[in-house]
Protein backbone atom coordinates (compact mmCIF):
# COMPACT_ATOMS: atom_id res chain seq x y z
CA UNK A 1 0.00 0.00 0.00
CA UNK A 2 1.48 3.52 -1.13
CA UNK A 3 1.00 6.29 1.60
CA UNK A 4 2.48 8.98 -0.62
CA UNK A 5 4.43 9.19 -4.05
CA UNK A 6 5.71 12.80 -4.99
CA UNK A 7 7.92 13.34 -7.77
CA UNK A 8 10.04 10.10 -7.83
CA UNK A 9 9.60 9.48 -4.26
CA UNK A 10 7.41 6.83 -3.04
CA UNK A 11 6.93 5.54 0.38
CA UNK A 12 5.01 2.17 0.87
CA UNK A 13 4.01 -0.16 3.26
CA UNK A 14 6.28 -2.68 4.92
CA UNK A 15 5.64 -6.39 3.56
CA UNK A 16 6.89 -9.93 4.79
CA UNK A 17 8.64 -10.00 1.45
CA UNK A 18 10.73 -7.35 1.93
CA UNK A 19 12.41 -8.71 4.81
CA UNK A 20 15.38 -9.78 2.56
CA UNK A 21 15.77 -6.14 1.76
CA UNK A 22 16.23 -5.29 5.03
CA UNK A 23 18.49 -8.27 5.35
CA UNK A 24 20.70 -6.56 2.74
CA UNK A 25 21.08 -3.43 3.43
CA UNK A 26 21.93 -4.10 7.26
CA UNK A 27 24.49 -6.20 6.79
CA UNK A 28 26.19 -3.53 4.57
CA UNK A 29 29.02 -1.60 6.79
CA UNK A 30 28.65 1.59 5.08
CA UNK A 31 24.43 1.63 6.25
CA UNK A 32 25.15 0.17 9.22
CA UNK A 33 27.62 3.11 10.16
CA UNK A 34 24.84 5.42 10.47
CA UNK A 35 22.24 3.04 11.15
CA UNK A 36 22.19 0.54 14.05
CA UNK A 37 26.07 -0.06 14.32
CA UNK A 38 28.83 -1.83 12.64
CA UNK A 39 29.06 -4.33 15.09
CA UNK A 40 25.22 -5.25 14.47
CA UNK A 41 24.78 -6.93 11.32
CA UNK A 42 20.87 -8.22 10.92
CA UNK A 43 20.62 -11.71 9.44
CA UNK A 44 16.85 -12.51 8.67
CA UNK A 45 15.94 -13.77 12.77
CA UNK A 46 17.15 -10.41 13.84
CA UNK A 47 15.49 -8.32 10.99
CA UNK A 48 12.23 -10.38 12.19
CA UNK A 49 12.58 -9.67 15.59
CA UNK A 50 13.59 -5.91 15.20
CA UNK A 51 10.95 -4.75 11.92
CA UNK A 52 8.20 -7.03 12.31
CA UNK A 53 7.52 -8.89 15.92
CA UNK A 54 5.41 -6.49 18.31
CA UNK A 55 5.71 -2.94 16.43
CA UNK A 56 3.21 -1.03 18.39
CA UNK A 57 1.91 2.26 16.40
CA UNK A 58 5.12 2.55 14.30
CA UNK A 59 4.11 2.93 10.56
CA UNK A 60 6.72 0.86 8.70
CA UNK A 61 7.81 1.85 5.29
CA UNK A 62 9.91 1.09 2.09
CA UNK A 63 11.08 4.30 0.32
CA UNK A 64 11.17 3.32 -3.48
CA UNK A 65 12.98 5.96 -5.72
CA UNK A 66 11.68 5.61 -9.61
CA UNK A 67 10.16 2.84 -8.70
CA UNK A 68 13.19 0.90 -7.18
CA UNK A 69 13.25 0.19 -3.80
CA UNK A 70 16.01 2.04 -2.20
CA UNK A 71 15.61 2.46 1.49
CA UNK A 72 13.42 2.61 4.57
CA UNK A 73 11.60 5.02 6.72
CA UNK A 74 9.24 4.61 10.15
CA UNK A 75 7.19 6.91 11.91
CA UNK A 76 5.30 7.41 14.93
CA UNK A 77 3.48 9.32 17.71
CA UNK A 78 6.05 9.82 20.20
CA UNK A 79 5.20 8.38 23.62
CA UNK A 80 5.37 9.58 27.26
CA UNK A 81 9.01 8.48 27.45
CA UNK A 82 10.15 10.43 24.69
CA UNK A 83 8.12 13.70 25.79
CA UNK A 84 9.79 13.57 29.06
CA UNK A 85 13.23 12.81 27.67
CA UNK A 86 12.64 15.46 25.06
CA UNK A 87 10.64 18.22 27.17
CA UNK A 88 7.56 18.45 25.19
CA UNK A 89 4.79 18.18 28.57
CA UNK A 90 3.51 21.60 27.85
CA UNK A 91 2.63 20.81 24.73
CA UNK A 92 -0.47 19.77 23.36
CA UNK A 93 -0.21 19.20 19.71
CA UNK A 94 0.72 16.06 18.02
CA UNK A 95 4.48 14.91 17.91
CA UNK A 96 5.74 12.65 15.39
CA UNK A 97 9.36 10.94 15.49
CA UNK A 98 10.65 9.61 11.96
CA UNK A 99 13.78 7.09 11.33
CA UNK A 100 15.09 6.94 7.75
CA UNK A 101 18.08 5.51 6.19
CA UNK A 102 18.53 5.02 2.05
CA UNK A 103 20.01 0.91 2.35
CA UNK A 104 20.85 1.50 -1.42
CA UNK A 105 24.65 3.23 -1.41
CA UNK A 106 24.52 3.64 -4.80
CA UNK A 107 21.53 6.47 -4.44
CA UNK A 108 23.87 8.28 -1.64
CA UNK A 109 24.59 11.85 -2.53
CA UNK A 110 22.04 12.48 -5.25
CA UNK A 111 19.31 15.02 -3.31
CA UNK A 112 16.89 11.68 -2.60
CA UNK A 113 17.89 11.58 1.26
CA UNK A 114 16.36 15.23 1.43
CA UNK A 115 13.56 14.64 -1.18
CA UNK A 116 12.57 12.00 1.04
CA UNK A 117 12.52 14.38 4.43
CA UNK A 118 10.65 16.77 3.14
CA UNK A 119 7.71 15.11 1.43
CA UNK A 120 7.59 12.91 4.47
CA UNK A 121 7.15 15.93 6.73
CA UNK A 122 4.41 17.15 4.17
CA UNK A 123 2.66 13.78 4.59
CA UNK A 124 2.64 13.93 8.58
CA UNK A 125 1.23 17.40 8.91
CA UNK A 126 -1.27 16.87 6.10
CA UNK A 127 -2.76 13.34 6.53
CA UNK A 128 -1.37 12.47 10.18
CA UNK A 129 -2.01 15.93 12.09
CA UNK A 130 1.71 16.07 12.95
CA UNK A 131 2.45 19.80 14.54
CA UNK A 132 6.29 19.02 15.20
CA UNK A 133 8.34 16.35 13.66
CA UNK A 134 11.40 15.49 15.91
CA UNK A 135 14.61 13.19 14.88
CA UNK A 136 17.31 11.95 17.23
CA UNK A 137 20.29 12.43 15.06
CA UNK A 138 23.79 11.35 16.46
CA UNK A 139 25.69 14.66 17.30
CA UNK A 140 28.64 12.87 14.94
CA UNK A 141 26.37 12.64 11.71
CA UNK A 142 27.17 16.15 10.06
CA UNK A 143 25.94 14.89 6.90
CA UNK A 144 22.28 13.82 8.00
CA UNK A 145 21.94 17.16 10.25
CA UNK A 146 22.64 19.34 7.59
CA UNK A 147 20.06 17.51 5.62
CA UNK A 148 17.84 17.76 8.25
CA UNK A 149 18.45 21.70 8.80
CA UNK A 150 18.28 22.21 4.94
CA UNK A 151 14.54 20.81 5.40
CA UNK A 152 13.88 23.23 8.02
CA UNK A 153 14.50 21.24 10.80
CA UNK A 154 16.33 23.05 13.72
CA UNK A 155 18.37 21.84 16.82
CA UNK A 156 16.48 21.80 20.06
CA UNK A 157 18.29 20.03 22.80
CA UNK A 158 21.61 18.04 23.04
CA UNK A 159 21.05 14.43 24.56
CA UNK A 160 23.98 13.12 26.00
CA UNK A 161 25.10 9.64 25.59
CA UNK A 162 21.47 9.30 24.35
CA UNK A 163 21.66 6.37 22.07
CA UNK A 164 23.83 2.96 22.05
CA UNK A 165 26.13 2.81 18.84
CA UNK A 166 28.94 0.55 18.58
CA UNK A 167 29.84 -0.22 22.31
CA UNK A 168 29.00 2.95 23.68
CA UNK A 169 26.42 5.31 24.20
CA UNK A 170 26.61 8.41 21.78
CA UNK A 171 25.24 11.87 21.72
CA UNK A 172 22.90 13.19 19.68
CA UNK A 173 20.22 16.02 18.66
CA UNK A 174 17.09 16.30 19.32
CA UNK A 175 15.86 18.34 15.95
CA UNK A 176 12.10 19.61 15.16
CA UNK A 177 10.49 20.77 12.50
CA UNK A 178 7.37 22.54 14.18
CA UNK A 179 4.53 23.58 11.98
CA UNK A 180 3.52 26.62 13.75
CA UNK A 181 7.11 28.29 12.56
CA UNK A 182 6.53 27.28 9.06
CA UNK A 183 3.56 29.08 8.57
CA UNK A 184 4.71 32.48 8.78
Amino acid sequence: MILFQTHDISVRKLEAQDAQLLVKWLSNPDVLTYYEGRDRPHDLQLVIEHFYEDRGEITQCIVQYKSNDIGYIQFFEIDEEEIEVYEYKNFKGKIYGMDQFIGETTFWNKGIGSLLIRESVRYLINHRGAQKVVMDPQSWNTRALRVYEKNGFIKKKYLEKHEWHEGEYRDCWLIEYEVEMRRN
